[in-house]
């Protein structure tokens, strides 16, 4: 898989990543450590060498699975963690470091990012400026080779550019999902920032595997999304329907052809999660799907389809942030 710049920096990223808060087992159903490392591993193979994280996602736990899957790799593979929003004072942002590198087996983080910005989840406010002078001085001392912010706005993007070089920012973002198109984007492209869309393809809606009457497990996080909720899953399902015909034309799955999209878009790459080995491998192969500019301009009307109902809260979920 051809890589691409990470932002200004010299990492170079895969255009699909692997996204690992399923690892994390939190607020998610039916996840097996073991084949979580499997899934990891023949990512890795297929051509999916950058993997995302963080500190949160399983208090450690999605860090320490990646760890195993990798650790043998180690300089095969870019890692990208995430420091909370509870985490960002100068000391705090260190020490929160230190305990990715540990739980990665690793002395340093390809990109480092602040997963929220300060004051989410009722976190206590701290000047972007303080965070900033800590991922730099971890930057200078070479512990991490990159700094990316994410769930921010355009605004909270460029002020925190002011006190550092920011290569990433990790938005909400799928052909179902895209808030981003409309001020975040427009801003990397002018700065040179790499987009790193989560939710990829809108928590699995985007597979085609859900019908219309799909219940989540207790305990999984998705029945919280504003997607699989009311008139916009019933959007979603015949966009879905509509997409199909072009999946097969192309010779891909329904996934393949959404994340083929995504990719496609100005400095856009995916992060996508897999629960096991043949999710991994069948992700990878969207890189190779090639699709013409009409085909795009297709895909992006039938997409609309869904995304011009949606209201402008950046926040996929219900759930107070």
């Amino acid at each position: 898989m051809q890589t691409r710049s990470l932002g200004t920096s010299d990492v170079k990223i895969t255009p699909i990543l692997m996204g690992t808060w399923q690892a994390g087992k939190a607020m998610w159903t039916g996840i097996k450590d073991e084949e979580t490392i499997q899934a990891i591993r023949e990512g890795v193979e297929a051509g999916i060498t950058t993997i995302d994280t963080a500190e949160i996602y399983g208090e450690g736990h999605s860090e320490q699975i990646v760890a195993k899957a990798v650790s043998d790799v180690r300089e095969q593979v870019q890692l990208a963690s995430k420091v909370f929003p509870t985490h960002l004072k100068y000391d705090q942002v260190f020490r929160a470091c230190e305990g990715s590198l540990k739980n990665l087996n690793t002395d340093y983080l390809d990109l480092y990012q602040i997963h929220w910005p300060s004051g989410s989840f009722n976190s206590e406010i701290v000047p972007i400026e303080e965070t900033m002078e800590a991922l730099n001085d971890l930057k200078r001392q070479g512990k991490i080779r990159a700094i990316g912010v994410s769930n921010f706005s355009r605004t909270q993007l460029a002020e925190a550019q002011q006190y550092g070089q920011i290569d990433s920012v990790q938005p909400p973002y799928s052909l179902f999902w895209r808030q981003a198109e409309k001020e975040l984007i427009p801003y990397c492209v002018e700065h040179n920032i790499s987009v790193l869309a989560y939710s990829s393809l809108a928590q699995g809606l985007l597979t085609g595997k859900f019908g219309p009457n799909h219940q989540f497990e207790e305990g999984d996080h998705r029945a919280k999304n504003k997607l699989f909720q009311g008139e916009n899953y019933q959007r979603a399902l015949k966009a879905i329907d509509q997409l199909r015909p072009l999946a097969n034309k192309k010779g891909c799955t329904l996934a393949q052809l959404s994340l083929a999209w995504l990719i496609a878009q100005p400095n856009t790459h995916a992060i996508v999660g897999a629960r096991n080995a043949k999710q991994a491998i069948a992700n990878a192969k969207a890189a190779a799907v090639s699709l013409s500019q009409e085909e795009l301009a297709e895909i992006d009307k039938i997409g609309r389809g869904v995304t011009d109902y949606l209201d402008e809260n950046p926040v996929l979920w219900t759930f107070k942030v």
